[in-house]
């Protein structure tokens, strides 16, 4: 077991669900948590849940002005970033021919180019502290389906993404893995969460517990790609 006490994490997209429930598990630990959302009354309202050690920051992961804002409140506050868990994302699913332009730039600009910018902003810092970066990818990284065009491109190109820097990095002492979920029970979305009826899905929880196993891992041994799905199917 590594010591995380005092070890610092900025999480995106940690307002609610995911990232969320790493922030929690993270803080049970003993790591101080920085925690982004697109709104600044979301992202105290979440700390105020959480408790302990915890920065809210408004931040927006398609501008690279906001990810390195964010990064520099976070080392301003707490002094380094330890860990990167690049969490925020949205989705917009529709056949091709109904797929709006506004929509497609709206899931890449925040799934992966969003994704780019806060590694851009946070690696400085990460380089220092010989850091763990952790990207929330989804079995939709690997998996295609129908009216996924947009969600498909931006989790297939975060998981490339992922680990090509994974390539990149490690001979820098940085790591890097990329977790790739199936059916969570978050209000990804717009769908909310029903304790009965989502009972069968992976839940925020159980990602954090994986955040925390991988940063408690053997610092020799870097699982590099995790996929994760429900242990039933709904039926």
């Amino acid at each position: 077991m590594q010591n995380l006490k005092d070890k610092v994490a900025l999480i995106t997209g940690a307002s609610k669900g995911i990232g969320y429930g790493i922030a929690q598990a993270l803080l049970k630990l003993g790591v101080k948590v920085a925690i982004t959302s697109r709104s600044q009354e979301s992202a105290d309202e979440a700390a105020k849940k959480l408790g302990g050690e915890v920065l809210a920051l408004a931040s927006d992961v398609k501008s690279a002005k906001s990810q390195q804002e964010a990064v520099d409140e976070t080392i301003k506050k707490f002094g380094s970033i330890d860990f990167l868990i690049a969490n925020a994302g949205v989705g917009h699913f529709a056949p091709i021919d109904e797929m709006d332009e506004n929509d497609w730039h709206n899931v890449i600009d925040t799934n992966l180019t969003g994704v780019f910018l806060s590694v851009k902003a946070a690696l400085p810092a990460l380089k220092k502290s010989k850091g763990y970066i952790i990207t929330i990818s989804s079995l939709a990284g690997t998996n295609f389906f129908a009216g996924g065009s947009a969600y498909n491109a931006s989790k297939f190109g975060l998981t490339g993404f992922s680990q090509s820097i994974m390539l990149d990095l490690r001979n820098h002492g940085v790591k890097v893995s990329t977790i790739m979920p199936g059916s969570v029970a978050t209000h990804f979305n717009d769908h909310e969460p029903d304790k009965n009826k989502d009972a069968w899905k992976i839940q925020p929880e159980d990602i954090g517990q994986m955040v925390c196993d991988l940063l408690n891992m053997n610092p020799r041994t870097l699982p590099s790609k995790i996929e994760v799905r429900p242990t039933k199917t709904s039926n």
